[in-house]
């Protein structure tokens, strides 16, 4: 393994092709205890994926991809670099999307300030994309009140998944059984409530 500073969770990286991701948690292998990435798609369906860490911090293979930019598979985005939710190809700049249906407002840059128990919430979104805003504002909040409060804003909106709240609960090392989607939301707001009456502190 290289000598590059390992993901941390909350943190988005762009994968050479092009599309950018966002860390969820960094795990181990239940067979060989080797350390895996954990880490969120930001675009399409918004799916969850894992990796070996030698390989998410990996060289690109200059074989296979010659015109490839990055030197590396994932390389860090900076905080005031715009996440452009569509894929590039290799040897074409990060600033000239491959199609012209460039989102206006980027994740990093779409979700509201963030949000205190002691503040209103908001409930006035209604489409995908926002209920997605929410859940990376859920990943990167500080305190069990604070996601609670956002928990609480997501209740009523549409566009609830199954998977947005399995990644949430991962965050949490939380596993929520299957069943009405409702149910799960409501277990999920029960352990966030739980953990905010009995745990003090910072999350980070």
């Amino acid at each position: 393994m290289t000598s590059r500073r390992i993901p941390r969770a909350g943190e988005k990286y762009r994968h050479f092709k092009g599309n950018a991701y966002q860390i969820i948690t960094i795990a181990k292998d239940s067979e060989t205890l080797a350390p895996v990435v954990v880490y969120q798609g930001l675009y399409g369906d918004f799916e969850t994926f894992v990796r070996p860490m030698a390989e998410f911090i990996s060289e690109v293979d200059r074989t296979k991809y010659p015109d490839a930019i990055q030197q590396y598979r994932f390389e860090p985005i900076e905080p005031s670099e715009p996440v452009i939710l569509e894929p590039v190809r290799p040897g074409v700049p990060y600033e000239q999307p491959v199609s012209t249906a460039v989102y206006e407002q980027p994740v990093s840059q779409a979700a509201p300030g963030p949000v205190r128990a002691s503040e209103p919430v908001s409930t006035g979104f209604k489409t995908s994309a926002d209920i997605t805003d929410w859940m990376m504002r859920f990943f990167d909040a500080d305190d069990f009140d604070e996601k609670y409060s956002i928990l609480k804003a997501m209740k009523t909106m549409e566009g609830l998944t199954d998977n947005i709240i399995d990644n949430m609960a991962a965050t949490l090392d939380y596993v929520i059984d299957d069943g009405d989607i409702d149910d799960r939301f409501a277990q999920l707001m029960k352990c966030v409530d739980t953990r905010r009456r009995f745990e003090s502190g910072r999350l980070r």
